[in-house]
């Protein structure tokens, strides 16, 4: 099943950000073939404000053991985070941009 982790930033994230951000991607790619995509939300100033990440695990349990596990949950740099199942539907034919 592919979830949806969606991490919504708190106040002042932007320093903890940078400060976790290699334990995090660390996270994500330990998850191997299981981490599907992932990457920040950007403001009109292209400041990150929070971020998407797309997983494929067995159930809901295993997606919110771990998002709760994730740096930037530890360590606050997201003040909350939305879970949801997603399936997969469209794929543009041309790559990126």
């Amino acid at each position: 099943m592919m979830f949806v982790i969606e991490g919504h930033d708190g106040p002042g994230a932007a320093a903890l950000r940078a400060r976790h951000l290699d334990a995090h991607v660390a996270h994500l790619t330990a998850l191997g073939d299981g981490f599907v995509i992932g990457g920040p939300f950007l403001d009109q100033n292209n400041a990150s404000i929070g971020s998407l990440i797309v997983v494929e695990l067995t159930d809901r349990a295993a997606a919110e053991a771990f998002a709760a596990a994730d740096p930037f949950v530890l360590n606050k740099v997201f003040e909350r985070i939305e879970i949801r199942r997603w399936d997969f539907g469209h794929l543009r034919q041309k790559g990126r941009g």
